[in-house]
């Protein structure tokens, strides 16, 4: 195995293009997991622990542009107001040696089903920005998760940042694991409202090959908060809609059954996660105020 380091972003580009086979290491919390038990043998090794703009981050007006490196305890630190549902996330991330060490590029390069940030970064409707020696592009979260451990990069693409936008309104996460730390979610699920534009987006961990949407969940939500006139009032959103939207999240996973849970135990989960998450969100909602719920004016 021959390891690669470069100093740059731009020696990191070549020596991916040239050994497009080479797996990236940044902080390793993955990699070095699957090598030392063997589940993988790369033949090179791509250390990017000295690329200094992958570790760096930056608020703009509307969004948060985190480095691929940029680790979990610095998130939760420095940006619960601006992504609190990726700061929640964080949180629940193995244990405080592994979240000073892991960052959300590692997580989505990984693109396993299981990874803690991939919910949150659906339900805030995240970009993926990588880029080659050919140049760069951005991937909608949305089309990133392409299957099982696999994701829409090139053979000769790295991640460069992931673009997030600022909360506009309230956001949850919610994680199902064995114990308390240090564990494989059995499953997750992430809730953002965004009362701009008056829509909801989930996401759902550890419930199917991909990190998944609940879209027909999202669209029910949406309807039901635009037509009851919720949005507007504030009022509790009754029993019959948070049950009717935790099943409907409940029905868009498509689990397995394996040593860390069944299927239909992954399913039931996700639907009780679903509700609580949907009654935090709304409460916190609610409590914001009338003048800062209503779109486009004072209540």
């Amino acid at each position: 195995m021959d390891f690669l380091r470069p100093a740059s972003w731009q020696e990191a580009l070549a020596a991916k293009a040239e050994h497009p086979t080479a797996v990236p290491i940044a902080g390793g919390t993955d990699v070095m997991v699957e090598i030392n038990f063997d589940h993988r043998r790369p033949e090179y090794l791509l250390d990017l622990g000295r690329v200094g703009d992958l570790h760096e981050w930056e608020a703009g007006e509307d969004s948060v542009r985190l480095g691929a490196s940029v680790t979990y305890t610095r998130i939760m630190e420095n940006l619960r107001s601006e992504l609190p549902g990726l700061a929640l996330a964080s949180h629940t991330v193995a244990s405080p040696q592994i979240r000073n060490r892991g960052g959300v590029g590692g997580n989505l390069g990984t693109a396993s089903p299981a990874g803690d940030a991939h919910p949150a970064l659906l339900a805030a409707g995240a970009e993926v920005e990588v880029e080659s020696v050919r140049g760069s592009r951005r991937i909608p979260i949305d089309d990133f998760y392409t299957g099982v451990k696999r994701n829409a990069l090139a053979a000769d693409e790295l991640i460069r940042a992931v673009h997030v936008k600022k909360a506009d309104g309230p956001q949850q996460y919610s994680k199902v694991g064995t114990r308390n730390a240090m564990v494989i979610a059995v499953c997750a699920f992430g809730l953002a409202l965004h009362p701009e534009t008056r829509t909801v987006r989930t996401g759902i961990g550890s419930a199917a090959p991909t990190p998944v949407r609940a879209r027909t969940a999202e669209e029910f939500l949406e309807a039901a908060l635009d037509e009851g006139g919720f949005w507007d009032s504030g009022k509790i959103i009754t029993p019959s809609v948070a049950k009717r939207f935790a099943d409907l999240c409940a029905a868009a996973c498509d689990p397995i059954d394996d040593v860390r849970g069944t299927a239909s135990y992954r399913r039931h989960a996700v639907g009780v996660m679903a509700r609580r998450t949907l009654t935090w969100t709304w409460e916190s909602y609610r409590g914001a105020g009338r003048t800062t719920r209503r779109k486009g004016g004072a209540a």
